[in-house]
């Protein structure tokens, strides 16, 4: 099928209230100007550096999710123009981004990065770590960033029951944390393996690469 018709058929299976974030990294600029012209204008980078090339090559009503790991250093470069960074975990890195929204005169929406996969090398934030962040003096200070809600990325596994137990807990969490903070509107979780059991566990957003512009192309 052509990247038109895997959309579509993908945005079929969705609830109205699902964002889907098409995942271009290392995909050309032309591959996502297929994507735009049939519609779609979500799409989410790993890489600043990609990020601000593809920024500047297309179209301006696109809207650019930060979804990799994020280095501090890097923030400067993506804050005039980024509407989402999904993978924050670390109150520094939340500093250096209001820091640089204030520069620029923005609010700049975050996700906080909850570590619930098994996995040593997966980035992320305790539970207690969020709590600890929102509930701060420090935080509530910084006026140029809004957290928008939680991202989370499962174990690699083949194991359904693993992602779902997962996936559930996070979602729970998320539901407590919303009752104190009612402002949290995004559960950014499944990406195109697991979408459908993220679904099943109250993603508000889902990240999918492969399954709309097929296989990864990697230098």
């Amino acid at each position: 099928m052509s990247i038109a018709d895997n959309l579509k058929h993908i945005l079929a299976t969705l609830p109205e209230y699902v964002t889907l974030v098409a995942v271009s990294k290392t995909k050309p600029a032309a591959t996502i100007l297929e994507a735009y012209d049939a519609g779609h204008k979500v799409f989410g980078e790993n890489k600043v550096q990609e990020l601000v090339e593809k920024y500047e090559q297309l179209p301006k009503d696109i809207e650019w999710h930060m979804i990799g790991h994020l280095q501090r250093n890097k923030v400067k470069y993506m804050a005039h123009f980024v509407h989402l960074i999904h993978g924050v975990d670390s109150f520094k890195t939340l500093k250096e981004i209001n820091k640089q929204g204030a520069k620029h005169g923005r609010v700049i929406k975050c996700l906080l990065q909850a570590r619930i996969a098994q996995e040593e090398t997966k980035f992320g934030l305790t539970f207690e770590e969020i709590e600890t962040i929102l509930g701060s003096k420090e935080f509530q200070d910084l006026e140029n960033i809004k957290i928008a809600g939680l991202m989370a990325m499962a174990s690699f596994t083949d194991n359904e029951a693993q992602i779902r137990s997962e996936f559930s807990s996070l979602h729970s969490f998320y539901q407590k944390l919303n009752t104190q903070y009612p402002t949290l509107e995004v559960l950014s979780i499944g990406m195109s393996g697991d979408y459908q059991l993220a679904l099943e566990n109250g993603s508000t957003m889902i990240r999918v690469g492969s399954a709309i512009f097929g296989a990864r192309n990697y230098n």
